[in-house]
């Protein structure tokens, strides 16, 4: 990394406390190049002068330097199988052994719509197995701006083309151009600012001790370099309880470390079992 790119990334971390070294250095060239486009800066000595005299530049380098992509339900494939062939047998395990919890950690959660997609996903579970269960899902993201989107649950068409019809008309409203998440699935979330590359701590503070029976943090190793990724695993595997899952995308596969420690449990999806 050069030394103006790093300056630009130190001001970043000074006026807005977000540190982006950790990502790959291929995601920030092309996506700070893209902004210098944007604004007609030819370098990066230009445009740090640029950043520095214009406050509202952080911003806007900062969204275009957060993925914020996601969908309700996105890759379906994988909610199928989770909703099918492991939450079952999880949660009617844990009740015939009298423990009625389950504990999830969306890493990463945008805009809300995989945590928002893992509560439609356990509520139709439970309430068609006539089941009571004491649910907690932490969904985390560093973006401040993103979180306060996430928690009024409001989305396009565009976000919401994936769900299930049946499942669009029993938990959204519909106004005008937007769809509102009916308030019995907002409750279920909680969300939290939480930089994954934070080294005081390995789990949410807002979730106290980890345990998580399920951990989703899909899409997101891949835009970190080797050195962070290792890091980023090891704060995964240990937030994860004894016999937890975790859940990534389709490009990322677990740590060459965690290998021997992480099951795949399904061909079709990238789903691995604490061992």
């Amino acid at each position: 990394m050069n030394k103006e790119l790093k300056r630009i990334l130190n001001c970043l971390n000074k006026k807005r406390g977000f540190d982006f070294t950790g990502y790959s250095l291929s995601i920030l060239e092309r996506r700070i190049s893209q902004r210098l486009s944007l604004i007609n800066c030819h370098d990066y000595n230009t445009y740090l002068h640029y950043l520095q005299e214009n406050p509202n530049e952080c911003e806007q380098l900062i969204d275009v330097l957060i993925i914020n992509v996601s969908r309700f339900f996105r890759h379906t494939l994988t909610f199928e199988y989770i909703a099918n062939h492991i939450l079952p047998p999880f949660v009617f395990h844990n009740t015939s052994q009298k423990k009625l919890s389950l504990r999830v950690w969306s890493a990463g959660c945008s805009m809300g719509e995989e945590p928002y997609s893992i509560a439609i996903m356990i509520n139709e579970l439970l309430e068609n197995e006539i089941l009571t269960h004491d649910v907690k899902i932490f969904a985390t993201d560093i973006d401040h701006n993103i979180l306060e989107k996430a928690q009024k649950a409001e989305y396009s068409y565009e976000q919401i083309e994936n769900i299930k019809y049946k499942f669009l008309k029993k938990y959204f409203t519909h106004k005008g151009e937007s769809f509102f998440l009916k308030p019995e699935i907002k409750k279920m979330v909680s969300f939290s600012i939480f930089d994954i590359l934070d080294k005081k701590s390995f789990a949410p503070p807002e979730s106290i001790f980890g345990a998580f029976d399920l951990v989703f943090c899909r899409n997101v190793l891949i835009y970190f370099s080797p050195n962070y990724q290792e890091l980023i695993f090891k704060k995964l595997y240990r937030s994860m309880a004894r016999n937890g899952y975790l859940i990534l995308g389709e490009a990322e596969v677990p740590m060459q470390t965690y290998q021997a420690s992480l099951k795949k449990v399904s061909d079709c999806c990238h789903i691995y079992q604490k061992i």
